[in-house]
């Protein structure tokens, strides 16, 4: 490989683990996933990296290094042979474990500066659509996660509250609304048994498609009476953390109610 002096840099943080990440450098299903379908990618020294992007357009290579969960380098270079031949430039990633989940450092090394300057928002566009990847994987349950909070919230007792919250949050799992401000489970169960004390028969229910982007998911939801009649509804912001739990909730209301059903 010849001289290479230019670089494109690139990093993100992406809210799952490392181990989860460096998934998609082992199995051709995330690989092509993440790069499009047909890329394929053999996870040894020596192995032949293919990358089919939508359009048509493929590029080649050759793992040098994989370190797992840590570390993956391989040339990069067109089948056409421009703007970079085959062989002809090197990319190394490198994942760095972060309390959000992982700093995931790109750096693609080329020969000239046109070949970098092309491949500044290449590498942008490619690494944000790699983070949405993974978090699709962590977040495949975001929709029953969603319901299983709900339904806590009008669970018919304690125990079982707090066992559906902890099978879907975090232990210190922030709950925030226009009348709430709570950290963790254990101060969350008091203010669902109040909820479930002065609005007896009251239940919540998502509406519609949760919507789920990098970690972050949006549910509608309403909430009832015993006999089905709309008490008020609104939206909650889910945060997931790395593992796929629930860290953070905020709620917003687009209809109060009457002031009983406010605590809701």
């Amino acid at each position: 490989m010849s001289s290479l002096p230019f670089q494109v840099q690139r990093t993100v943080i992406i809210r799952a683990t490392p181990e989860i990440v460096f998934r998609f450098f082992l199995e051709n299903q995330y690989w092509a996933r993440w790069l499009g379908a047909g890329s394929t990618i053999d996870p040894r020294p020596g192995g032949q990296v293919l990358i089919r992007f939508p359009g048509g357009n493929e590029a080649t290579g050759e793992v040098l290094e994989i370190h797992a969960p840590e570390r993956i380098v391989f040339t990069y270079g067109y089948v056409s042979g421009q703007p970079i031949p085959p062989g002809g430039s090197r990319v190394t990633i490198r994942l760095e474990p972060v309390p959000d989940g992982t700093r995931v450092h790109l750096t693609h090394d080329v020969a000239d500066e046109v070949a970098r300057d092309e491949h500044v928002q290449g590498w942008r566009f490619e690494m944000a659509l790699f983070s949405v990847a993974v978090a699709d994987v962590v977040n495949a349950g975001a929709a029953a996660a969603v319901d299983t909070w709900f339904t806590a919230w009008s669970a018919a007792d304690a125990a079982t509250s707090e066992r559906m919250l902890a099978e879907v949050s975090a232990p210190a799992v922030a709950f925030r609304d226009a009348f709430s401000n709570i950290a963790g489970i254990a101060d969350l169960l008091p203010h669902l048994a109040a909820s479930r004390r002065f609005m007896p028969g009251i239940s919540l229910k998502r509406i519609g498609d949760v919507r789920h982007c990098q970690g972050i998911a949006l549910a509608d939801w309403v909430a009832a009476a015993a006999d089905g009649a709309e008490r008020s509804r609104g939206t909650n912001v889910f945060v997931f953390g790395p593992t796929g739990k629930i860290e953070s909730v905020t709620g917003l209301w687009a209809r109060h109610p009457g002031s009983a059903e406010q605590k809701l």
